[in-house]
């Protein structure tokens, strides 16, 4: 059996953030003093997983550096995440494999549990999500997005909800795919019109799998990770990260190497 492999899905900007990305791709951006990209890669690792893949794109030339394996999506200004995975087909066809977005901070503990994952297609979610919108947003509805699951198995996802009550969870950021599931994803995404491809997001693509039947995972967390998306973002997690008192979405594990 092949070793369980992580793709890092890096080639974005993040024009959010402003200045922060002027000059380099988001998974660059600065947290409690390291990169994102670098607490990723620090959990992961911690967790077990050692293979390791970047998906570059904006500025890719910056992340030689990281010691990893690395897929160019040239068209990465053009299209949307799913494309992006797909130019690492090879790895996600070969095994199992983490598929982690660049903008979120997550410790083992995270990963682990979506390692436990017995489906061919699993996501984290995070059940305690509110506090964590609550600090970014004024309105944790305007960001937020539709969640349902039932014994373990996903139901609905991506939508603009209208109350919370639509909401169960937050989707972080994290999926598991094996290759057969990776197959059934690849099917839906191949399925679509070349302008619709282009454009599909990771929600957009489990929606349209549970439109087909398909079964996709829920694993529950509570929280254990953040998600940067703006300046505001950095600045309010600095802040709580510097409180005496313990924040419930630190991912620094205490008593791990790194804080992770």
């Amino acid at each position: 059996m092949n070793p369980t492999s992580a793709i890092i899905l890096a080639a974005g900007r993040g024009s959010r953030l402003g200045e922060i990305t002027r000059d380099q791709p988001k998974c660059l951006t600065p947290l409690a003093g390291r990169p994102l990209l670098e607490w990723q890669l620090a959990a992961l690792r911690a967790a077990g997983i050692d293979r390791i893949a970047l998906v570059t794109g904006y500025r890719a030339e910056l992340l030689r550096s990281f010691g990893t394996v690395r897929f160019h999506n040239p068209r990465w200004a053009d299209t949307n995440m799913v494309a992006s995975l797909a130019c690492a087909a090879e790895w996600l066809q070969a095994g199992t494999t983490i598929v982690s977005y660049s903008d979120i901070v997550y410790g083992r503990a995270v990963v682990r549990k979506l390692l436990a994952a017995q489906d061919d297609v699993a996501i984290t979610y995070d059940r305690s999500w509110l506090p964590l919108w609550q600090l970014r947003f004024a309105d944790p509805l305007r960001d937020a997005e539709t969640f349902r699951e039932d014994q373990g198995r996903l139901l609905a996802i991506g939508e603009r909800p209208q109350t919370l009550d639509q909401v169960q969870g937050q989707y972080m950021g994290l999926i598991r795919f094996t290759s057969t599931g990776w197959q059934r994803a690849r099917s839906v995404w191949q399925s679509e019109a070349p302008e619709s491809s282009d454009r599909l997001d990771m929600t957009g693509l489990l929606r349209r799998m549970l439109d087909r039947g398909e079964r996709i995972g829920a694993v529950p967390v509570d929280g254990g990770w953040c998600e940067v998306d703006s300046a505001e973002d950095l600045q309010r997690y600095e802040a709580v990260l510097a409180a005496p008192q313990r924040w419930t979405h630190d991912w620094r594990e205490p008593g791990s190497r790194d804080g992770t």
